[in-house]
């Protein structure tokens, strides 16, 4: 049975994940050069229309239609066919299906998103649009399914509160494999690239903190005790994240910056996302200190193993993501969230060997999926700009635009 509580918390937590993706925008827009901040900016908005509009005709139906085989959905609810303001049979089953539709639609529309922190300030918008709705088809949809939409992963017991594998694993393996078809920055190893704008990703770091109270709070669909939970941690492991991430900096360098504790914060978010409605507020804290200071080492890691990871997405996202899920088999309980399991804390290591078996398959499948992609689209239309383009700028070469008047 509908009800308005509940109704009126998912359509607010999903106004606040759509608010993620300019967060993000702002984020990433901060810390390429000046010269590509326009097109850095465009490659995150336009999939808000992009994935939207795959969403609505194609993607709800393969994430959450009637299950073919444990793989995808079928295609029963095209074009939202039967989705309207009667509640889910499966899910969400308090709020009109409608509603809880456009909720997931904005977990969709970010995961793209987040993939572009990758390759910025080397790769064309339009190709770049091509492997935002393939990917989206091809690898988010199909991921979907089997955690959340009742799919074989879910069958053997592979838990995902918010996203730590269907959103941040997806997202941070794809980064890698882009990273490496596209191939490193020009001057990448001998040249710095500085941020151009700290405090535009600081406020792209507060509005991402921000919508995540409604992706991970509302990943409970209902206004209930786990969704609070779900925000305390949170809020804890962010802070956590940031707070160990500014530490570790601080020894290793000698002094804090402004980009590790934005940086942090965002490791300690992404985290705890797979865990948060399962655990109490101290392990959530767990969490974050050890997202924060493991996502700090893998991103000193890129420069030794030498590929141009741009803006820290696989360090970030695919570490955090990859952690979290792990975190969430050690430290779930049952009495947090009766609808989960307890971890190896409490004597049941079976969870945490289901969390590692959802890790080797996601990422397997998102790895494989994502080089063919970018290699059959670079096969018939080059991704990166030429040379002199790069070195113009993304913003003059693809857009016929300057953010900033000289």
């Amino acid at each position: 049975m509908i009800q308005s509580g509940d109704t009126a918390f998912i359509l607010v937590s999903a106004a606040l994940v759509l608010l993620m993706t300019p967060g993000l925008a702002l984020f990433y827009g901060g810390m390429v050069r000046g010269k590509n901040v326009l097109g850095t900016i465009m490659q995150s908005f336009i999939m808000i229309s992009v994935v939207s509009i795959e969403w609505l005709y194609l993607g709800y139906s393969m994430s959450f239609g009637p299950d073919v085989g444990g793989v995808v959905g079928d295609l029963s609810m095209v074009a939202l066919s039967g989705v309207g303001s009667a509640p889910s049979a499966v899910y969400a089953t308090t709020v009109p299906q409608i509603v809880f539709m456009v909720y997931q639609c904005m977990f969709a529309v970010i995961t793209p998103a987040l993939i572009t922190g990758a390759f910025v300030e080397r790769v064309r918008f339009g190709p770049f649009i091509v492997f935002g709705l393939f990917w989206t088809v091809l690898v988010y949809n199909p991921v979907c399914h089997w955690v959340w939409g009742g799919g074989w992963l879910a069958g053997m017991g592979v838990q995902d509160f918010a996203g730590g594998l269907v959103v941040h694993l997806t997202c941070g393996v794809a980064a890698l494999v882009a990273s490496l078809v596209v191939g490193p920055r020009k001057g990448f190893g001998s040249r710095a690239y500085i941020p151009h704008n700290l405090p535009m990703t600081l406020l792209g770091t507060g509005l991402l903190w921000f919508g995540w109270f409604g992706f991970n709070g509302g990943s409970a669909l209902a206004a209930d005790g786990v969704a609070g939970t779900a925000f305390v941690a949170t809020h804890m492991a962010g802070m956590a994240g940031m707070a160990t991430w500014t530490a570790v900096e601080w020894f290793l360098r000698g002094k804090p910056t402004s980009l590790g504790l934005a940086s942090g914060a965002i490791a300690g978010l992404a985290t705890i996302t797979p865990a948060a409605g399962f655990v109490t507020p101290n392990c959530a804290v767990i969490i974050g200190m050890l997202g924060g200071g493991l996502c700090y080492m893998a991103v000193l890691a890129k420069t030794r193993l030498g590929f141009d990871d741009s803006l820290d997405v696989v360090g970030i996202h695919g570490v955090g993501g990859l952690l979290g899920t792990l975190c969430l088999g050690v430290f779930a309980s049952a009495a947090v969230n009766p609808a989960g399991a307890d971890g190896l804390i409490h004597g049941n290591g079976g969870l945490l060997w289901a969390q590692l078996k959802g890790v080797a398959a996601v990422g397997m499948y998102t790895l494989a999926v994502s080089w063919i992609l970018l290699k059959a689209i670079d096969a018939l239309t080059p991704l990166r700009v030429g040379p002199a383009a790069e070195e113009e700028g993304l913003d003059t070469s693809q857009h016929s635009e300057s953010a900033y008047q000289n």
